[in-house]
């Protein structure tokens, strides 16, 4: 799918989509309680109240650069807790080579966090050796991010995570380290939108009078936007995490901003009395 916002173009590339339960991410959207909202279906859920989400990685091409957001699982990962994360063999990076997308295309990588389904195309094995995936990009991370999980990875899947797709970056000096509210290019900045993890951070996309915003883990699904106090199991600090939906959620609510989750297709956030609703954009759209 495609989203042009003024001079910058958004193409996504889907790695995984699932339909169905939600007890480990958000144990409070059951079924019943998605076929309450009147919106969700069927665009981000089934008639049945399942929610349908996706990891994916975007690229934008902006004026000057190629730049992929987010990194999804990768092949080859061992040490993962979900297993069919473990040992993937899938010709995603093929799919964006045939996209008009290769590899070596690419100038800049962002990760909007260092959780295990946002970073693993960071790195191949090549040679029994974990190496850039995207050779001639620099790629970029929030200093407060990085540092959290160099210092504080703890858990076995994170311990992984860190060492086959973050720290080989490190040691291939191709990481650039910067502030949760950095000016990135002309276009895209950055903000700081944390409590999903310590150093989440956002793309607030401008470009001739248009808008977008790549919103990562804020919400894993629009269906947060009618609850801002339903937060994921893997949340490092719930309440504020809430606070930041409510907080980003008001700022691009009824503006037209094209807004793309880390884990759900495009839309429009509109005001729903105390809450939100999100409407669905197609693929091909504009901002």
């Amino acid at each position: 799918m495609q989203w042009t916002v003024g001079r910058v173009r958004i193409t996504r590339f889907t790695e995984l989509e699932t339909i169905g339960g939600t007890r480990f991410i958000l144990p409070q959207a059951t079924p019943e309680a998605i076929r309450a909202l009147s919106w969700p279906a069927p665009d981000f859920a089934t008639g049945e109240g399942k929610l349908k989400m996706s990891i994916h990685s975007l690229v934008l091409e902006t004026p000057t650069r190629r730049i992929v957001v987010d990194t999804g699982l990768g092949n080859d990962k061992q040490g993962r807790s979900v297993p069919v994360w473990n040992a993937r063999s899938t010709p995603f990076l093929e799919t964006m080579s045939a996209g008009g997308f290769p590899p070596d295309s690419i100038d800049m990588v962002i990760c909007t966090h260092l959780h295990v389904d946002h970073v693993g195309w960071n790195t191949r094995l090549v040679d029994g050796r974990w190496v850039p995936t995207f050779p001639n990009a620099r790629y970029v991370f929030g200093r407060t991010e990085y540092e959290h999980w160099r210092d504080h990875s703890e858990a076995a899947d994170e311990t992984a995570t860190f060492a086959d797709s973050v720290q080989p970056i490190m040691d291939a000096d191709r990481a650039e380290l910067v502030a949760s509210d950095a000016a990135i290019t002309d276009e895209i900045t950055l903000i700081a939108t944390p409590g999903h993890s310590p150093g989440h951070v956002s793309l607030h996309i401008r470009s001739d009078g248009a808008q977008a915003l790549l919103s990562g883990d804020v919400a894993h699904h629009p269906c947060q936007m009618a609850h801002l106090d339903w937060s994921s199991t893997v949340d490092s600090d719930p309440a504020q995490a809430a606070a930041t939906r409510g907080a980003l959620f008001s700022r691009f609510a009824d503006t037209g901003t094209l807004v793309i989750g880390g884990h759900f297709d495009a839309g429009h956030i509109r005001r729903d009395g105390a809450a939100f609703r999100f409407e669905a954009v197609p693929g091909g759209g504009s901002a």
